[in-house]
């Protein structure tokens, strides 16, 4: 088994993903987590200046997205199909472009704007697209599910209840909650706003 190390910032953000799927698998890793005050003195050191990062086998390798779909892959959670695979970069993609575009330094009012004019659209039809289904991709699990459970914390700290309008979603949030492996992650992960 490789060696792992994941330094990420220290609060859940898009490092998030990445010890879902380690947690999932039961795969150790190393650690290592940088407060957001000390990253400038950091940032020269890491591919592109950006983090999380993940270190296999002494190699560096950034840009959480990446990392993310080749540990799903060696963890077995994503598709069982081409078109299963692509449905689930879709909806990964479309969570991702509301995190990245999200005014996170903007007013209140901008927030507010945004999350009206870009999230509820998204998430709508995500809902539409969960419907009755147990995961997005129907019958089993992939990290689509985990990343929609990363991503709703995001909302709901911005606008408290934002969430409740889309119950498919929110029962999903649960489920993912409810795997075992998540669970105890949750129990012991450090505590942070999203």
């Amino acid at each position: 088994m490789p060696n792992y190390k994941l330094t990420y910032f220290n609060f859940k953000g898009r490092g998030e993903i990445l010890r879902y799927i380690f947690a999932y698998k039961n795969t150790p890793y190393e650690d290592n987590r940088i407060e957001y005050s000390e990253w400038p003195a950091h940032k020269a050191s890491y591919p592109f200046g950006k983090l999380p990062v993940l270190e296999i086998d002494g190699v560096v390798y950034n840009q959480s997205l990446a990392i993310s779909r080749y540990l799903a892959k060696q963890a077995g959670l994503t598709g069982k199909s081409a078109m299963d695979d692509l449905n689930i970069d879709i909806i990964i993609a479309n969570l991702d472009d509301l995190v990245t575009l999200f005014p996170w330094e903007g007013e209140k009012q901008k927030v507010n704007e945004y999350m009206e004019k870009n999230c509820h659209p998204v998430l709508s039809s995500l809902e539409k697209a969960l419907g009755d289904k147990k995961w997005f991709a129907g019958d089993y699990v992939t990290w689509a599910d985990f990343f929609w459970d990363n991503c709703v914390d995001m909302f709901d700290y911005q606008q408290p209840g934002f969430s409740k309008a889309y119950p498919h979603l929110l029962a999903l949030r649960k489920r993912v909650q409810e795997i075992p492996e998540i669970a105890v992650w949750i129990k012991k992960r450090p505590e942070s706003q999203f």
